[in-house]
């Protein structure tokens, strides 16, 4: 049964046509980011960068050097679109990939970590055994048909995805359109549309109609009968999402994923003329199933442990953001802080309060006023500055944060020398303070 399911041959129509279009989309974000200005404003023009904490090592490229790096990155596209040193180019997209999300947290967005998740998987298929410059040079690598399993790793990625996606909306600042109101309260000032998004249903659109797609969509595309009615429902919900809130390709590469879930015939049809049908239906089950299944059984049991993991530490993760990041929590807050920072010396008991616009640039300083996670960096760079003009320093911190426009409660205790305490990844950090 299982050998049946994993390694049946099914027609590869979707994956070559998924690596043509994941090529694309991600030439088109990489070359986007340097037109838009994004890699300017979060990668050049910042003194200091928000890696992720344990990664502090991995800094963006002096100088210019970023914008080659993006440049690199979607010439790196352009080489998966065409199928061209295939399994090269996805390893090496991927860990530059994985080297952009790593260096900085300014710009976070969970799709981010969806593109290093997808990435990794690619690099695994025979997405290039068809349509692709690897086959014209080399027609041995030709195929018309993969293994079951290559289909249904997306399929459960998705599955996984989109139900946290669906439970994490299940509490009440969402479900009351407190969360949904302030959206669409901020979009007001879009040419055309702005007026629109106030009106009184667009919440209940967006609070209701968001949780019933995140936990229908997989179901429903599998499903014969409702499948074309689910796809017309993801062109809506993902052209929706990319006008309103400007999430750049990943709407459109989440329109992709559909193609798993129609039958090779459409794909062929609408895409791949020219390829023959494959019939055969033939289980080859390979050398390397243990590896595969143990790797597999492992990558997937840790994509369902990391969302829940909040559960598993102290107060609320919407307060803590403990437990936040790898979780599919999308847009599920709107958080404000007011924050200062202050140094003693501690050998002459010298207070300098700190200016966050002599470090910070504006995106960053709200970063630092309301993020757990970026507080404890900015104290401990601090603590290295001023160690650095040869003074030994505390590091102080009043702040106070709103969420969801809630009254402002003091998120870290002021009397805790920041540039002293140590960050805890799998625990609660006794220096955050508990929500009322």
């Amino acid at each position: 049964m299982l050998n049946a399911f994993l390694f049946k041959y099914i027609d590869n129509s979707a994956l070559v046509v998924f690596r043509i279009i994941f090529g694309l989309l991600v030439f088109l974000e990489s070359v986007g980011s340097i037109f838009t200005g994004w890699i300017t404003r979060t990668l050049v023009e910042p003194e200091f960068t928000f890696s992720f904490i344990g990664f502090e090592w991995l800094q963006p490229l002096p100088g210019n050097w970023m914008y080659v790096y993006y440049l690199v990155m979607g010439l790196l596209g352009l080489l998966i679109m065409v199928g061209y040193k295939y399994r090269m180019s996805m390893i090496s997209f991927t860990l530059l990939w994985c080297g952009v999300y790593f260096m900085q947290k300014s710009s976070y967005n969970n799709h981010y970590y969806l593109l290093i998740l997808l990435s990794a998987i690619m690099c695994t298929l025979p997405a290039n055994r068809y349509a692709s410059i690897d086959v014209k040079l080399n027609p041995s690598l030709k195929q018309l048909a993969m293994p079951s399993w290559c289909k249904w790793v997306f399929v459960l990625q998705l599955l996984i995805l989109y139900t946290y996606a669906a439970i994490a909306k299940l509490y009440p600042d969402w479900l009351d359109l407190t969360l949904p109101t302030l959206l669409m309260e901020g979009k007001k000032n879009y040419p055309i549309i702005g007026a629109y998004l106030q009106h009184d249903f667009v919440p209940y659109l967006i609070a209701y109609g968001g949780i019933l797609f995140d936990g229908l969509i997989i179901p429903l595309l599998l499903f014969k009968k409702t499948r074309k009615y689910a796809f017309f429902a993801s062109i809506f919900f993902h052209l929706f999402n990319s006008i309103v809130f400007q999430v750049g390709v990943f709407p459109y590469l989440s329109l992709a994923f559909s193609l798993f879930f129609f039958e090779p015939e459409v794909v062929r049809r609408l895409f791949l003329k020219k390829k023959p049908a494959y019939t055969k239906a033939e289980i080859i089950v390979p050398h390397y199933k243990p590896i595969l299944l143990a790797i597999g059984s492992v990558y997937f049991v840790v994509q369902v442990l990391l969302p829940i993991r909040h559960h598993f530490i102290q107060d609320d993760v919407l307060w803590t953001e403990e437990g936040h990041r790898m979780s599919w929590r999308m847009m599920l807050r709107s958080k404000s802080g007011m924050t200062s920072y202050r140094v003693i010396d501690k050998k002459t008991g010298e207070t300098t309060a700190i200016h966050l616009s002599d470090y910070l640039t504006a995106k960053q300083t709200r970063l630092a006023s309301s993020k757990p996670d970026a507080i404890w960096q900015f104290s401990q760079h601090l603590k290295e500055d001023f160690k650095a003009k040869g003074q030994d320093v505390s590091v102080f911190v009043d702040c106070k944060v709103s969420v969801n426009r809630k009254p402002y409660q003091t998120l870290i205790n002021p009397a805790i020398d920041m540039g002293s305490v140590k960050w805890h990844w799998f625990k609660h950090n006794e220096w955050l303070l508990p929500s009322k």
